[in-house]
C-alpha cells in the first residue's frame, strides 16, 4: 500500500471559493483522486476539487514556519 499524505476525506460545511489552476495541476489532482480511491477502497474517485482543502490543510499543518508565526501571533494577542 502506498503511503499517501491524505486519507479518507471528512465532510464539513464548505465555504465556496473559485480558483484557477494550471492544467497540469488539475491532471495531477485527477490522478491523485484515482490513486486515493484505489488505496482507500472507494468504488469511484472523489471529485478532484475536494482534494484541494485537505491538501492545503495538510500543507499548513506541517509548515513549521507558519506554525511558529501563528504561535508568535497568539502570544501577542494574549
Amino acid at each position: 500500500m502506498t503511503s499517501l499524505k491524505l486519507g479518507r476525506l471528512q465532510e464539513e460545511r464548505p465555504v465556496k471559493i473559485t480558483v484557477q489552476l494550471p492544467a497540469g495541476v488539475h491532471r495531477d489532482l485527477v490522478s491523485y483522486a484515482e490513486v486515493l480511491a484505489r488505496e482507500t477502497g472507494e468504488p469511484t474517485p472523489v471529485d478532484p476539487a475536494r482534494l484541494i482543502t485537505p491538501m492545503l490543510m495538510r500543507f499548513m499543518a506541517t509548515d513549521r514556519g507558519f506554525a511558529k508565526l501563528r504561535r508568535r501571533e497568539a502570544k501577542k494577542s494574549d
